[in-house]
């Protein structure tokens, strides 16, 4: 994680056994609104996690994809 006053930069990451996944989330404070970093962060986290859900779900269909193709 990397944040400042004003951002905050998210990275998860997902060991699955033959491959490795990650998601990436970015969240920025609105100039007019009051300093919450744990908001920001929540924010980030969660973007990550969304991202790195669908990198999952891609990932899935890849495969589905190779056995309707006769490939797997």
């Amino acid at each position: 994680m990397r944040e400042d006053e004003d951002h905050c930069e998210m990275v998860v990451h997902l060991d699955a056994g033959d491959r490795s996944l990650a998601g990436r989330g970015q969240s920025r404070r609105n100039p007019t609104d009051p300093s919450v970093p744990q908001v920001g962060e929540e924010l980030a986290a969660a973007r990550a996690l969304h991202d790195l859900a669908n990198h999952l779900t891609e990932d899935a269909w890849r495969t589905i994809e190779s056995f309707s193709n006769g490939d797997g």
